[in-house]
């Protein structure tokens, strides 16, 4: 009974032995190359894509960068996109664009809330125009530079202290209105699938099947072995 077991086990090993491991790595070699290259191509378009936004946004023409990113956040949903971010000094991989700002979007928001206002102080009724005008020429890039808000601490301080240089300001009262949007409001980040059914998708797939053929072939010529010298034992002592 035992010999018929030990022979059925090296039957078993036999048929291992006709496709080697070294046989199946050969075709991996390769295929992690080509996936490798896929991966890459579908980074450079998506970097290709982000490019014709940020141009959009620099030209202003508010139908063209939404059809860009459209473009873009279309393309990232549904290709796999292996990308880089740093935070705090630290690069950790990511699947999608990572963060980036509609800078001049932005700075044409906030300009137009700011001319906005201006407009009310600058009222030629009011006696104090000249003084509000000239304020705000200070002001006003700082207040772009910072990111601040017309009700913020630090955008009233500057108002504050530069008012505080004119003596016929002392009984001035004038409510600014308008807001300079957050920043975040034009921060986009587009996060793609971690698998998708792409070209790359598809060489992902094929190469973690043959890894675990591999891997699943090494475990059980593992297992054989040990029963193969578990068995030739209990004939040897029979």
């Amino acid at each position: 009974m035992g010999g018929k077991k030990s022979n059925h086990i090296r039957g078993l090993l036999r048929h291992f032995k006709a496709v080697q491991n070294w046989q199946l790595i050969l075709i991996l070699i390769p295929l992690l190359f080509v996936t490798a290259t896929l991966l890459r191509l579908d980074h450079l378009r998506m970097v290709e894509l982000r490019s014709a936004v940020l141009e959009a946004d620099a030209q202003g023409n508010e139908d063209v960068l939404n059809d860009s990113l459209r473009n873009l956040q279309s393309f990232v949903f549904s290709h796999i996109i292996v990308n880089t971010a740093e935070s705090n000094g630290v690069k950790s991989i990511i699947f999608g664009t990572g963060p980036f700002y509609l800078e001049q979007q932005y700075l044409r928001a906030a300009n137009a809330a700011i001319e906005a206002a201006e407009s009310q102080l600058a009222d030629d009724s009011n006696p104090n125009g000249n003084i509000y005008a000239a304020v705000s020429a200070i002001c006003r890039p700082l207040a772009i530079e910072n990111g601040w808000s017309w009700n913020s601490p630090g955008y009233l301080e500057c108002w504050t202290s530069e008012l505080a240089k004119y003596p016929a300001t002392d009984n001035l009262e004038a409510n600014l209105t308008a807001d300079i949007p957050s920043t975040e409001l034009y921060r986009r980040n587009f996060s793609s699938p971690i698998w998708a059914p792409t070209w790359s998708g598809w060489a992902i797939l094929a190469c973690l099947v043959i890894l675990l053929i591999i891997i699943a072939r090494i475990l059980i010529w593992c297992v054989l072995r040990v029963a193969l010298m578990i068995a030739d034992r209990q004939i040897s002592r029979k």
